[in-house]
């Protein structure tokens, strides 16, 4: 009778995990779809792995994010944020071969704009999950190495992430583009599980 119990308990458990994750991928679903739509991420990825081509990218990513942001501050929305960035891509090649150039490399620099698949990424407390998103990405070199990434719209390249919580002020436009579903499982996407695991045990 104790190992009956035993085991209907692990056939819940297990349908319980079962409808949760069905749950959670189609929620998931619609809120990449609409990531997509209203976020554009930013990656700059190194030639290599090792600690000088490592070390370049952020030189390159500190000069590069410093002009984006003092150039897109002051715009509203995704459209005039893509905008900017296709207009004046080269400039912002240029100003990455420069950063390269000053540090004593010659590595070619090249760039892309569209979608991209990426793996779950947590920026501070917002959780992009896996999924296809709008993204411009620059290469140094070969390009093969770890990227550094962000998101330029809504702002959170010039958030501390050290601090793990972004401002209010970078997720209400987030919030904006958002339902209050897909808003909710951007922001708290990490804890969903652990409720979960927690009302089923309790």
């Amino acid at each position: 009778m104790r190992n009956k119990r035993i085991f209907l308990s692990f056939i819940i458990f297990i349908a319980g995990i079962v409808m949760f994750n069905f749950y959670k991928s189609s929620e998931t679903t619609a809120t990449v779809k609409a990531l997509s739509e209203s976020a554009i991420r930013f990656h700059v990825r190194a030639n290599s792995d090792s600690q000088d081509d490592q070390a370049l990218k952020m030189e390159v990513k500190e000069k590069v994010v410093d002009y984006i942001y003092k150039n897109t501050k002051t715009l509203n929305t995704l459209s005039e944020t893509k905008d900017f960035i296709l207009k004046n891509d080269n400039k912002i090649k240029k100003l990455a071969t420069e950063t390269i150039r000053n540090s004593g490399y010659d590595y070619s620099v090249s760039s892309s704009f569209g979608m991209q698949d990426f793996p779950v990424k947590t920026y501070g407390d917002v959780t992009f999950p896996k999924g296809r998103y709008t993204s411009y990405t620059i290469y140094i070199g070969e390009g093969i190495g770890h990227n550094w990434w962000c998101v330029l719209y809504p702002p959170l390249c010039f958030v501390d992430a050290s601090t793990g919580v972004v401002p209010n002020s970078s997720k209400e436009m987030l919030k904006e583009s958002l339902t209050e579903k897909e808003y909710d499982t951007v922001v708290q996407y990490r804890f969903k599980y652990l409720t979960f695991l927690n009302n089923f045990i309790n």
